[in-house]
């Protein structure tokens, strides 16, 4: 059964467009100009993505790998971060990878499907602790081109609204744009979440 038939057999939860990666299809998609197994789920805040996410990659045999880059820094973000965990069952496994993403994917195992939740607060820790950037979106590409089975990244759609008021914030927008891009590339499926529709922006109709 495909994985679009059995988000459709859930019939609450939307539908993946067709050709949504599974575990069979790295193999059918060697050759193409995507390097990766990986989908990309963009979007704006609350704009569905890690629910779409979660949903596609759980139509997929478990267990599931779960990469959370997210750090409980106040009560705001604890209270997200318990919202994610709530979602998630048994058939979950989470590994924490505030800033070493690259390695967290290294180290998942090689025939599972692996989530990443998001990209954008990973750059956020990147740039807090003043990490090498550069250095650690080669990592990362690096490990995406290196797996076989599905992997899907969640990022933030951040260059739709007002140019931001100081420099800091414009670096971080203008580096989060590039992030996107380079990730983008590599997929072979790329989704642009739009108040909770999927809209399919790069891969098979």
């Amino acid at each position: 059964i495909s994985v679009r038939k059995r988000l459709v057999m859930r019939e609450k939860k939307p539908p993946p467009p067709r050709g949504w990666p599974s575990s069979e299809s790295a193999a059918a998609r060697r050759g193409a100009r995507c390097t990766t197994d990986e989908s990309t789920v963009l979007g704006g805040a609350r704009s569905g993505k890690s629910r779409y996410a979660e949903q596609a990659v759980t139509a997929l045999p478990p267990p599931w790998i779960y990469v959370a880059t997210a750090e409980p820094f106040d009560d705001e973000m604890r209270a997200r971060i318990a919202e994610h965990q709530g979602r998630r069952g048994a058939n979950w496994q989470t590994i924490d990878a505030p800033t070493d993403l690259a390695g967290a994917i290294e180290d998942a195992p090689a025939d599972r499907p692996v989530l990443v939740d998001c990209l954008t607060l990973w750059l956020n820790n990147l740039m807090y602790r003043k990490i090498n950037i550069e250095t650690a979106i080669e990592n990362l590409e690096a490990a995406l081109a290196g797996r076989a089975a599905p992997t899907v990244l969640v990022s933030n759609e951040v260059g739709f609204g007002i140019v931001p008021d100081n420099a800091e914030a414009r670096r971080f927008r203008d580096l989060q744009g590039r992030l996107n891009q380079r990730i983008a590339a590599m997929a072979g499926h790329v989704i642009l979440m739009v108040a909770g529709i999927p809209m399919l922006v790069k891969g098979e109709p």
